[in-house]
């Protein structure tokens, strides 16, 4: 028999590295902070970690504009920090995947400083895509090379004091490299030998559809950014890239992997890139955008195993993550019960380990923790937040960091005293994991119970499910011996047949409780 990729089944822990551990006192998290969590990791029942980029960096972008790949910033640690980290997953039985930055460096990465001191048309300017402008509107003006957006508001273009301009579809720190030149692309190849001659088991690739941008650099035209067959995202170049990046990963042997951060229009684009000869998986967003709500639930379920099933390749699952706002929170319902948010995400989280495939946990929300949405502006950090004068609450809300122990700020995440990188809430000493390591009806608690039941179920489970009916506020389906039920509505629904096994709330008979969910068996 085959056996199966440790990667197509893994329930894979997110650490957001800035947020989750801080061992040295500079109320940032770092690598011996993730180090000295490896058993709590463990005892969660999670397969392996995801690591946010540690690299060093300015940090104008979280850690997402890379100004040297091969390092570790020192605010994180050392070279040395990393390699005892791997040692030690590995010794806990889990696996490290990383983050890699491929569509766009720091401005403080050598190369583009280089670029800007050189002249236009330089090989230094070619590592970047550099441009001139085109006349405005009024005599002497200029306007940027096309109308693209950055994601983060305002143009996607940077002029410089020589005239021209370079393309950045993030922030201005985040300037895009030249995917049409081969020194990017043996540069990257590289990169992805140094980390994995230090023992990761695999990349997860960000902005992995934007490396390769349509030559002409066309205007979109009131297109959106991700649109088919438009000038930025998906081009057919993007392909051959990671079809040498497999050959590179296969040369590790078959336990190495890399997933892509992939937005696509539809099922056929994402299919191209789980092709067998490129990456082994891509992140499906769409239940992390889904209201509370079988209907859509089922659609996007039906979506996502639509569009791998061409592939072969095994779904992913993602609730929350550091780019969205918490689950718990989007699960909130205005005059509510007090309390229903943390009864649907126990029930989301059934659902979610239910299903066939990988599933992504963010960190911190085997804590139940909430959406920060009351941070004082002085306070964020996010270029979200920065470029849009404060209009949009960006991202940080997601990011405070973790809460481990004590009763007030900085409940264990750093030392007495030290005040974290984000300001911490007041009353959260219940979501603290020490807190809830010793109560049973904790989150934490279920987190722990849910993933100890997925791995004694895991290998009778075949990789396809099976629908059953139900009514129209529920989702009803099997996995072979195990069914799961999930009732979005306030009102009980009778089960399906079977036996509990585990539960969200306690039963009636067979009457399954609004916004609760079951595993039977």
């Amino acid at each position: 028999m085959t056996r199966t990729p440790w990667w197509r089944n893994a329930v894979v822990y997110e650490v957001y590295v800035r947020s989750f551990a801080d061992s040295d006192g500079n109320g940032e998290g770092d690598l011996q902070g993730i180090r000295s969590r490896l058993p709590y990791l463990r005892d969660l029942g999670v397969d392996a970690l995801w690591l946010t980029p540690f690299y060093t960096s300015p940090l104008a972008d979280g850690g997402y504009d890379v100004a040297d790949y091969r390092d570790v910033d020192p605010r994180f640690g050392t070279l040395a920090d990393f390699d005892a980290l791997v040692a030690d997953v590995h010794a806990h039985g889990l696996r490290l995947i990383v983050d890699i930055v491929p569509n766009h460096s720091s401005d403080r990465h050598r190369w583009f400083q280089e670029a800007l001191a050189s002249p236009p048309g330089s090989p230094e300017r070619d590592r970047y895509i550099f441009r001139a402008g085109r006349p405005g509107e009024n005599p002497g003006e200029v306007d940027p090379p096309n109308d693209w957006p950055s994601a983060f508001g305002g143009p996607a273009w940077t002029r410089i004091p020589d005239g021209e301009w370079y393309l950045h579809l993030y922030a201005p720190e985040q300037p895009d490299l030249n995917w049409r030149n081969p020194e990017v692309r043996a540069e990257f190849e590289d990169v992805l030998r140094f980390w994995l001659d230090r023992g990761v088991d695999g990349f997860r690739i960000d902005v992995a559809a934007g490396l390769v941008k349509d030559a002409s650099l066309g205007d979109l035209n009131g297109r959106g950014r991700r649109v088919a067959n438009g000038p930025i995202f998906s081009r057919p170049e993007v392909h051959e890239i990671y079809r040498r990046w497999r050959r590179i990963l296969e040369g590790y042997g078959d336990d190495r992997m890399a997933i892509g951060e992939v937005w696509t229009d539809g099922p056929e684009d994402l299919a191209l890139y789980l092709r067998p000869d490129e990456l082994h998986q891509v992140f499906q967003f769409d239940l992390q955008l889904a209201p509370w709500s079988a209907p859509a639930f089922r659609d996007v379920i039906e979506a996502a195993l639509k569009a791998v099933a061409p592939t072969g390749a095994a779904p992913t699952w993602v609730l929350s993550s550091h780019d969205s706002v918490r689950h718990l929170t989007r699960y909130e319902r205005p005059g509510g019960v007090p309390g229903m948010e943390h009864a649907r995400a126990k029930a989301a989280l059934l659902m979610l380990l239910a299903l066939p495939g990988s599933a992504y946990l963010y960190q911190g929300e085997e804590l139940g923790l909430p959406e920060v949405r009351d941070l004082p502006d002085q306070a964020r950090q996010d270029p979200i937040w920065k470029r849009s004068g404060g209009s949009q609450p960006g991202r940080d809300g997601c990011r405070v960091p973790i809460p481990w122990s004590g009763v007030a700020e900085p409940y264990g995440f750093s030392p007495d005293g030290v005040r974290p990188w984000l300001p911490m809430p007041a009353g959260w000493e219940s979501l603290t994991a020490e807190a809830q390591a010793t109560e049973p009806s904790s989150m934490l608690a279920f987190y722990r119970r849910a993933l100890a039941q997925r791995r004694e179920l895991l290998e009778e489970l075949p990789g396809e499910l099976e629908w059953l009916d139900s009514p129209e506020t529920a989702v009803f389906f099997t996995r072979g011996p195990l069914t799961c039920a999930v009732n979005c509505g306030d009102n009980p629904v009778r089960l399906p047949p079977g036996r509990p096994l585990l539960t969200t709330m306690p039963m009636y008979g067979d009457l399954l409780p609004g916004n609760a969910a079951a595993w039977l068996y």
